[in-house]
């Protein structure tokens, strides 16, 4: 895992309140995302997980707080400046909410064609070397969604998660309903590409696998806001009920288990 980064945030999420009506699912919240980390989030149901992924975005408006990406609040940019921030960004969404109606190649192409102005064809000849950088096959571009497995449908959505070039990721459970072997090789896929393209990953899962196999820091979420982020290792010693069920429980010593024990310096 890389070790390189530097410790001044490009995601700094401060006093985040969310609500719901009578019902509050932040309360206070902070939350930094670190250059070049991959941040595995977790939380029991309700604790507001993708709530914060959509808050850091700028799909949600919190109630109270600020979330400042690169030292800049989102909300407080005018619509040019905050649209060229938001091309800094790639989502996956859990269920990969590609086109059905647009082939892969077209999936990939159309923020290229939208947000960067280019002319179909050079746009679709750079969502085909988007497509070859997530590991799909040649031919999966002309397909349509429908036509994919459940792997490659996750394969596509990333591609076009990288199609303007961003610097963070942000992925919600992107190995639910993915077998043992893929959603392995998809954890993969996300090191490698945050290693080479120097990629800062927000993740939200609820995949032990994942995190051990891939995570720089971990962030639980409890009580309406951030109880711990920190590495893997001292997330698991935290004198937490849920925490002590979720990474010592039979499925947590598992994951731990199987992953390898890393070579001294």
């Amino acid at each position: 895992m890389s070790t390189d980064r530097t410790t001044t945030p490009v995601v700094e999420v401060r006093g985040l309140v969310n609500r719901f009506g009578s019902q509050t699912v932040h309360d206070n919240l902070d939350l930094d995302i670190l250059p070049r980390e991959v941040l595995g989030v977790v939380g029991g149901s309700g604790t507001g997980k993708s709530v914060l992924l959509r808050s850091i975005v700028g799909l949600r408006r919190p109630n109270a707080g600020s979330v400042k990406v690169f030292g800049k609040d989102l909300q407080t940019l005018s619509p040019q400046a905050r649209s060229e921030q938001e091309r800094r960004f790639g989502v996956l969404f859990q269920s990969g909410a590609l086109f059905s109606s647009l082939t892969v190649v077209e999936n990939i192409a159309l923020p290229l064609i939208e947000h960067a102005g280019l002319p179909r064809e050079d746009a679709e000849h750079l969502a085909r070397m988007k497509i070859a950088l997530t590991g799909l096959p040649p031919g999966a571009g002309d397909k349509y969604p429908s036509m994919l497995s459940g792997g490659m449908v996750k394969r596509a959505a990333l591609a076009r998660a990288l199609a303007l070039d961003p610097d963070i990721l942000f992925l919600d459970e992107p190995t639910a309903g993915l077998d043992p072997i893929g959603a392995a090789a998809f954890d993969q896929l996300i090191r490698t590409l945050c290693d080479a393209l120097g990629l800062s990953v927000f993740l939200v899962t609820h995949d032990l696998d994942t995190l051990y196999a891939i995570c720089d820091r971990v962030a639980v979420l409890s009580q309406k806001r951030v109880l711990i982020a920190d590495t893997l290792e001292r997330v698991a010693d935290t004198r937490d009920a849920w925490i002590q069920d979720y990474f010592h429980g039979p499925r947590g010593r598992a994951a731990a288990y199987q992953q390898p024990t890393p070579a001294k310096e």
